[in-house]
C-alpha cells in the first residue's frame, strides 16, 4: 500500500512539474529557436513532450522530433517540429568535427592522434589552435582575437610556469608528494607553504604580510 501512496505521489509531482512548464513557456514559446536549450527537452518522454506543447498551443498538438544517426551510433541529423534541423560529422575515432544547422552556424574541429582538439572554427569568424607536448598537456593555444598563452610542465606534469598576451604570469613550485610550495604572479603576489609527513599545511607565508606556523 506504501508503494501504491508514493507512486501517485510521484505521477502527481510530475504532472506539477509539467504543468509548470505549460505556464512558463506559454510566454516565451513565441521566442524559442532550439528545443534542445531547454533543459526539459531531455528529461520528457515523446507522450510528456506532446502534453507540454498541446498545453502551450491550448489544443491537441503531435510533436515529432527525427533524428538519424550512423552505425557507430553518432547522431548525425536531427530536426524538429518547427522546422529547425543541425547536422553533425564525425572522424573514424568517433571526434565531432563539423556540424551545420538551418540558420547557416557552422563549426569545425580538428585533432591530433591523441583526440586533443588542436583546432576550431566557426561561421562567426573565430578559431583557435592548441598546441600539446608529448604527454598530451596543453603548452600553447592561441585565437583569432588575438590572445595567446603558454604553459610548461615538471616532470610529473604539474604546471610551473604560464604567461599569456594579456602580459600576466604565474610559477609554481612542488615538493615531492606534487603539493604546491611556491606560488607567484606577475603583479607581485606570492605564498610559501610546507606541509607535514600526511600533506597537511603546516607553514604558510604570503606576500600581504599573513603567515602560521605549526611546525
Amino acid at each position: 500500500m506504501k508503494n501504491i501512496i508514493r507512486q501517485i505521489l510521484k505521477e502527481d509531482k510530475r504532472q506539477m512539474y509539467l504543468d509548470k512548464i505549460i505556464n512558463f513557456m506559454r510566454n516565451d514559446f513565441p521566442l524559442f529557436k532550439n528545443m534542445k536549450n531547454y533543459v526539459f527537452y531531455d528529461q520528457l518522454s515523446e507522450d510528456e513532450l506532446n502534453y507540454v506543447f498541446s498545453g502551450i498551443f491550448g489544443k491537441p498538438v503531435q510533436i515529432k522530433f527525427q533524428s538519424i544517426y550512423d552505425d557507430r551510433g553518432n547522431e548525425i541529423y536531427y530536426e524538429e517540429p518547427n522546422g529547425r534541423w543541425e547536422k553533425y560529422g564525425y572522424d573514424e575515432n568517433g571526434n565531432e568535427i563539423y556540424s551545420e544547422n538551418s540558420y547557416g552556424d557552422w563549426k569545425k574541429w580538428e585533432y591530433d592522434e591523441n583526440g586533443n582538439i588542436i583546432y576550431y572554427e566557426n561561421s562567426e569568424g573565430f578559431w583557435e589552435k592548441i598546441e600539446y607536448d608529448e604527454n598530451g598537456n596543453k603548452i600553447y593555444r592561441e585565437n583569432s582575437r588575438g590572445f595567446w598563452e603558454k604553459y610548461e610542465y615538471d616532470e610529473n606534469g604539474n604546471i610551473i610556469y604560464y604567461e599569456d598576451s594579456d602580459g600576466d604570469w604565474w610559477k609554481k613550485e612542488y615538493d615531492d608528494n606534487n603539493n604546491v610550495i611556491y606560488y607567484e604572479k606577475s603583479n607581485g603576489d606570492w605564498w610559501k607553504r610546507e606541509y607535514d609527513d600526511n600533506n597537511n599545511v603546516i607553514y604558510f607565508e604570503n606576500s600581504l604580510g599573513h603567515s602560521f606556523d605549526k611546525r
